[in-house]
């Protein structure tokens, strides 16, 4: 698989220019591409600080070195795959300047052929490792496609911000899934069964179909800066760090459609959710669903440090505001 995206930054300029090679052939037959330095390291470790930085500013009895105050109790409230998709996390500032960085965005216009795009209103990941009072989760074999829909809708990704080797959590995925996905829901499911839900979990039992016909699951390995991207019908999943592992997983998912895609409900939808700092699933420009923003604690109450705006707020330019499907192209 090819290494992607080189970025140099003329002196005396803001923006750096782009470069990109076709590695669109790579998705095409893989599913899934590692795009080298999309975002300067430099810039992807501030973001990996603000992100912890905004994950230690839910009361002073967290402390990201001490792994002993890593429990629910200092932690704000995750999904059980470690995701952060509330207390308006993905409207905060740094998380905008990920998505708005040149090397992101210019990957995107890239693949899509157009650089008016619409952007998710996506999760934050932070996988603190080895912690005591939190089950190892099992891998979750999944795609975010729905059976109902043909051929490539949507590619989906996230910006790494911290390192992802061999022992550290990251994603798998299962190279050349996302081909044989339509066979299998043909020939291996009930059609009336089928939903419009743009996600489907695999059994055991059916990924057996699967690495029968050459799919076998590969960790993928990134450095800071990196993005990957892959086909919403790739299966995939993130998995855990090994036990060996030290590395606290830190990435911002990314994804982007054409604009042109968009039905206007679907815009007005997405315009309502971004006026109550609201978060979406994957999907860009259809399957617009918000995610509920209480934050409820195990006990069934509502966190008392529920956020309804970020704690720092992105700046509103028409890029961003473009992007968010609130101002049109």
């Amino acid at each position: 698989m090819s290494q992607t995206v080189v970025l140099t930054e003329p002196a005396g300029t803001d923006s750096p220019s782009i470069q990109i090679s076709d590695w669109r052939a790579d998705l095409e037959r893989d599913g899934y591409v590692v795009v080298k330095n999309a975002v300067p390291q430099d810039r992807a470790a501030q973001y990996c600080s603000q992100a912890l930085s905004w994950l230690s500013s839910f009361g002073t009895a967290l402390s990201i070195a001490d792994p002993s105050t890593w429990t629910n109790a200092n932690l704000p409230v995750q999904s059980k795959f470690n995701l952060f998709k509330q207390y308006a996390v993905s409207h905060e500032r740094f998380m905008w300047e990920t998505r708005m960085e040149p090397g992101v965005v210019g990957a995107f216009a890239h693949l899509w052929g157009t650089d008016e795009l619409l952007c998710s209103f996506d999760a934050l990941n932070v996988t603190l490792p080895n912690r005591a009072d939190k089950a190892r989760n099992e891998s979750w074999e999944h795609v975010d496609q729905s059976p109902l829909r043909d051929g490539r809708c949507c590619v989906q990704g996230f910006v790494n911000l911290s390192r992802a080797g061999p022992e550290d959590g990251g994603l798998v995925v299962y190279p050349g899934s996302h081909r044989l996905v339509e066979e299998f829901f043909a020939s291996q499911t009930d059609k009336s069964e089928w939903s419009e839900k743009d996600f489907y979990m695999f059994t055991s039992q059916q990924l057996e179909w699967f690495k029968s016909r050459g799919c076998a699951p590969l960790k993928i390995c990134a450095e800071v800066g990196d993005l990957v991207l892959w086909d919403s019908r790739t299966i995939h999943y993130g998995s855990e760090p090994e036990e060996s592992s030290q590395e606290i997983r830190t990435v911002i998912y990314v994804a982007y459609t054409p604009a042109s895609w968009a039905l206007p409900d679907a815009l007005a939808l997405k315009a309502e959710i971004f006026k109550r700092w609201g978060a979406t699933t994957h999907w860009p420009h259809k399957n617009i669903r918000a995610i509920d923003p209480k934050v409820l604690l195990p006990n069934g109450e509502r966190d008392p440090r529920d956020r309804e705006e970020p704690l720092t707020k992105p700046i509103m330019s028409e890029k961003l505001l473009k992007l968010a499907g609130v101002v049109s192209y």
